[in-house]
């Protein structure tokens, strides 16, 4: 089974500087349908005008993915951390038992565009953590990537649930098939370009939730990206 969110169905947030689509319920974007998939709470797309964003907020109990399509993002954390993630990187936060962060454009002339994704962890009062990686585009081109995993498999960065998330940039023409274990479920965010998902045309934006399904066929018609997450 498999269904379609497609990009003019999700919520939006503009507030001047920012421009931001929900793929589920977020802030006072509520759709009762929409509160979620399996442990996968929230998939935003986010533009940050140059030299704003977001100030110092706090979060708990989330892992929280940060993924940059084009630009940079500057964090800063109670933890410590201060570090810019620019495409082609992947940032994780464990939230656990409570910490503070900021995110601002790095760029005081281009946009940001980033994608922020949070999983709900598989058990509460986790101990704060970060982790950052980079993917060279060869490690995604015309392949699933492992950029996250629970047991940081093949080099991916750590979350802590049993999710695995991949990248792929694909050529047009190029195709990849993922096969889901019995029980397992996947949901595909459509980050640049067009696909077609076992058929079914899916454009930048579009996503899909997909279910009791042995495997899915990702055929990239131009140029394309896309995230793919494998959920429990």
């Amino acid at each position: 089974m498999i269904r379609i969110r497609r990009k003019d169905q999700r919520g939006l947030t503009e507030l001047g500087w920012l421009k931001s689509h929900h793929t589920f319920s977020f802030a006072d974007y509520h759709e009762p349908t929409m509160m979620g998939f399996r442990a996968l709470r929230v998939l935003n797309e986010d533009r940050v005008r140059p030299g704003q964003g977001f100030p110092t907020h706090a979060h708990r109990d989330m892992e929280i993915l940060s993924y940059v399509l084009d630009g940079a993002i500057e964090h800063r954390d109670s933890l410590g951390n201060g570090s810019v993630i620019r495409p082609g990187e992947i940032q994780r936060m464990t939230a656990g038992t409570g910490v503070s962060h900021s995110e601002y454009n790095a760029s005081r002339t281009q946009w940001a565009h980033f994608i922020q994704i949070w999983i709900q962890p598989e058990e509460p009062d986790l101990p704060p953590g970060y982790e950052q990686k980079m993917f060279p585009a060869t490690d995604l081109r015309n392949q699933l990537c492992l950029l996250a995993s629970r047991e940081g498999d093949d080099g991916s960065i750590r979350i802590y649930q049993d999710v695995a998330v991949y990248g792929a940039l694909l050529d047009g023409g190029n195709s990849v098939v993922h096969r889901l274990a019995p029980g397992r479920h996947a949901w595909i965010q459509i980050l640049r370009g067009d696909f077609e998902l076992n058929r079914m045309p899916l454009s930048a934006g579009d996503g899909a939730a997909i279910s009791e399904e042995a495997s899915i066929e990702v055929l990239a018609k131009n140029d394309s990206e896309a995230l793919l997450i494998d959920l429990a």
